[in-house]
């Protein structure tokens, strides 16, 4: 199964609420995979604010084109964190 980001929701300055298509929803902080010049910008947490569900990819982007794989954030989900 391909996994997808079905919903998010902005739960701090660099924090989303999730929901992802197998069924787990959490609160991720993404700092940590903000690094490297395309993120750079994500620093600053009105850009961050920015962020999209794109329609069609069913990941997290924002308007500069830093994106992030649904699997890279799905795995920082700690197991007592999600809500099934």
């Amino acid at each position: 199964m391909i996994l997808h980001i079905l919903d998010a929701e902005l739960a701090g300055p660099f924090s989303l609420h999730l929901r992802f298509s197998d069924g787990c929803s959490a609160t991720v902080d993404l700092r940590p995979l903000l690094t490297g010049p395309i993120f750079e910008p994500l620093l600053d947490p009105k850009v961050f604010a920015q962020f999209t569900v794109d329609p069609i990819c069913k990941t997290v982007c924002w308007p500069n084109g830093a994106d992030l794989a649904p699997e890279a954030i799905r795995s920082m989900v700690a197991t007592e964190q999600e809500i099934v």
